[in-house]
């Protein structure tokens, strides 16, 4: 038998067995807090892009201190996975969403991450969580993690803040960071992919303990919500 084309267009637009079409919306839910470009990727179950209690890839790494999302990416495309990198096309504003649309398989899991600005090597994050098969729409709160990398200083340095190794926060969006400070802490005492315990900041735009203004950059678990609606 042969198809016409119209029919064979159609056909091959049927979706393979047992594959989905997920619609992952990410929305911030801080007050002064913005996301760099995010990657969210569906995978198979075995994987992991990050994981509490284990050491910080390099890939990780370079995403949670500078923003660097292409070595994930890189490391998401070698494992199989299909993913969407950077939907929002920068940052993700407070209170802003964006949305991704991923064509996924049975049995896949979903895990999303971007660095958190202002941060030293912070990190909003979802790690493999499981995409039911039933559809329908499914809400995820997601908290803010420490990739354990970098001592939380919270001192801006221009230019050189976010390469991973070198000291200091990536700039601040906007005109509200502050300069001049002497930092809040040397060391990271826990090494491990942990939950943040959240920047402290000050008051003093010109000095003082942190380049973080207190009354905007503070925040409070969870930081994101992630809307998965399953087709």
């Amino acid at each position: 038998m042969t198809l016409k084309p119209l029919a064979l267009a159609a056909l091959l637009a049927v979706p393979a067995a047992g594959a989905q079409t997920v619609n992952v919306e990410i929305t911030n839910l801080t007050q002064g807090i913005y996301f760099t470009p995010l990657l969210v990727s569906a995978h198979d179950a075995q994987y992991h892009l990050f994981q509490s209690g284990t050491d910080a890839s390099a890939e990780l790494t370079a995403m949670a201190e500078g923003g660097d999302i292409t070595g994930l990416v890189t490391l998401a495309d070698s494992i199989g996975a299909v993913s969407a990198a950077n939907p929002a096309q920068g940052l993700l504003a407070p209170a802003a969403s964006t949305n991704a649309s991923l064509e996924v398989d049975s049995g896949m899991v979903l895990s999303v991450t971007a660095m958190i600005l202002p941060s030293n090597d912070g990190f909003v994050g979802l790690d493999s969580w499981p995409i039911p098969s039933e559809p329908g729409t499914y809400t995820i709160n997601l908290n803010a993690y420490d990739a354990g990398t970098e001592a939380n200083d919270e001192v801006l340095v221009a230019g050189a803040g976010g390469a991973p190794g070198t000291p200091g926060m990536p700039a601040i969006p906007g005109t509200n960071g502050g300069s001049g400070a002497s930092g809040v802490t040397t060391e990271e005492p826990n090494t491990k992919v942990h939950i943040h315990r959240g920047n402290l900041g000050d008051s003093n735009a010109s000095g003082g303990i942190s380049d973080v203004d207190s009354r905007i950059h503070r925040w409070l678990n969870p930081v994101a919500r992630i809307t998965v609606t399953v087709q």
